[in-house]
């Protein structure tokens, strides 16, 4: 059998431009993770980073809040605004303790994330399944076709099979497919940027690349601005080995962005600004 069709991710990892993202990716972590103050506030600087993470990923979804406010904030129940924050908090709060199961069953920890994520603002016969066919998608950031619920049950099935077997491809090439493709199917009936987003936290992790969560891609992602993500997104949809590689790309300026957003974290905290 072929290497690409044992391990179609690995020869994503070889188009144009993408070795260049993953050494650039590698590097820079590498940098914030020989930062003197991770040596001993390691722990800080990740818990500075899942908050600026979450706030992030909210933006993305529309809640595009200060981040001196959602750090202020304790009641995240009164409007839709809120309720994005408070869902993209809790995401990032459960990543870290489904990274274990990940592996072995992508498809119980996606249903686990959304049950995290819709709990209480959805349907409960809808929360932390797939859609049926018919049922309406609330994701107004992403425009593309909708694939029909029968094959978006066979294409988790295919992204959990991948999983599953492992790839040799570079952990960002993985966590940038698991997230587009995420986006693509919108397996949920909502949230599906937020667990999709939350889902390439999982990968990075996971995959050994930022073992302590302090890269947080999805500060890139919102930075990089919402136009930005839904020009490079439409690369992933696309197909094509150029718009593929564009999207695996801007994966890679996104957790660049957050290397250098937790760099900031580490200098403050040197300096005992923070």
């Amino acid at each position: 059998m072929s290497t690409t069709a044992s391990d179609p991710l690995a020869a994503l990892g070889s188009l144009p431009g993408v070795p260049d993202a993953v050494d650039s990716v590698r590097k820079a972590v590498d940098r914030v993770y020989g930062h003197r103050v991770m040596r001993r506030r390691s722990n800080e600087v990740t818990a500075e980073a899942a908050l600026r993470g979450s706030r992030g990923s909210a933006a993305l979804a529309g809640a595009d809040w200060n981040l001196e406010e959602v750090r202020r904030r304790t009641d995240f129940s009164g409007d839709d605004e809120s309720r994005t924050v408070g869902a993209a908090l809790r995401l990032t709060a459960e990543a870290g303790q489904l990274l274990s199961i990940w592996r072995q069953s992508p498809l119980r920890v996606l249903a686990r994330l959304h049950l995290v994520a819709a709990g209480g603002a959805a349907p409960e016969d809808a929360v932390g399944r797939p859609r049926l066919a018919g049922e309406p998608v609330d994701e107004p950031l992403i425009e593309a076709p909708l694939p029909a619920a029968d094959e978006v049950a066979g294409r988790l099935e295919g992204l959990s099979q991948l999983i599953i077997a492992g790839s040799a491809a570079p952990a960002l090439v993985t966590a940038a497919v698991v997230h587009g493709e995420l986006l693509a199917l919108r397996p949920f009936g909502s949230h599906n940027g937020l667990v999709a987003r939350t889902a390439e936290r999982i990968v990075l992790i996971g995959s050994g690349l930022d073992p302590k969560s302090i890269c947080p891609a999805e500060v890139g992602h919102a930075e990089q601005g919402r136009a930005a993500y839904v020009a490079a997104f439409e690369g992933y949809t696309a197909g094509t080995p150029e718009g593929m590689a564009a999207w695996i790309a801007h994966c890679g300026r996104s957790v660049e962005l957050g290397v250098r957003e937790s760099t900031a974290v580490c200098e403050a905290l040197q300096r005992g600004a923070a």
